[in-house]
């Protein structure tokens, strides 16, 4: 009994030994799991369901495979794929969750979140993170045709890129206060998120109790998966995407 967690795997027709390896993880790894989270960043940047894109629909086509053969498959957005919606969940079968949860893992109780909330040194990006994820906002972009809204996107992209060479380590990474206060706020000491490409298990003790923040890997020549068990071991693993 497993229950696995990825998250940033940035997906993009341009990286297809990713796409291999992903595909090659659910048919080989998450077929055995009682459950697959997805922690935001599944693709490098999405532009509306209606895309017609033959990536969006593999990756669907396996996801619901997957589900068809028992394992449900979970998701929260990203801040690259916040504009996933309905129809690409319906046609990949998956669950689509809350920004932030509390889930129940054999008994434990783990909360899940893609991570880009606890950047809070990060005051400018926030602020940008609260302006696209207005409902009004992207219920404009949405509207606009597609040609319109990749070329938005992929400028984003660019600023994105730039803004981030200038930005220090402290500035990306999360901040320990915003994590204990998450943590408090949901009553719980587990913590499983992606978005900083930092792989850890770090430990915290937070009002005399030992917390546990597991910080998932961006797949790039590895893929990283968490993987919980029955009796609560926690393990992150690091698999090539290309065999030898």
């Amino acid at each position: 009994m497993t229950t696995l967690f990825i998250a940033d795997l940035h997906l993009s027709e341009n990286e297809p030994a990713i796409t291999a390896g992903f595909l090659a993880f659910l048919q080989r790894e998450a077929i055995h799991a009682d459950a697959l989270y997805i922690l935001g960043d599944l693709f490098e940047f999405w532009i509306g369901d209606d895309e017609p894109n033959t990536l969006h629909t593999q990756v669907a086509q396996a996801l619901s495979e997957l589900h068809d053969k028992g394992v449900p498959c979970y998701f929260i957005h990203g801040n690259r794929d916040f504009l996933i919606g309905k129809r690409f969940a319906k046609q990949s079968k998956m669950t689509l969750l809350p920004e932030e949860l509390v889930i129940d893992v054999y008994g434990e109780k783990i909360l899940i979140l893609h991570g880009d909330t606890l950047c809070t040194d990060d005051p400018g990006y926030l602020r940008f993170r609260k302006y696209i994820r207005n409902p009004l906002i992207q219920k404009i972009f949405l509207s606009l045709p597609l040609f319109l809204r990749l070329k938005i996107a992929n400028k984003l992209r660019r600023q994105s890129k730039l803004s981030n060479r200038t930005k220090s380590s402290v500035m990306m990474d999360v901040n320990q206060l915003a994590v204990i206060k998450k943590l408090q706020d949901h009553n719980v000491i587990y913590m499983v998120h992606g978005h900083t490409h930092r792989p850890a298990i770090h430990d915290l003790t937070m009002d005399g109790q030992v917390s546990k923040r597991a910080v998932l890997g961006a797949w790039h020549d590895t893929g990283s998966v968490f993987k919980i068990d029955a009796d609560n071991n926690i393990e992150l693993i690091s698999f090539p995407l290309q065999e030898d």
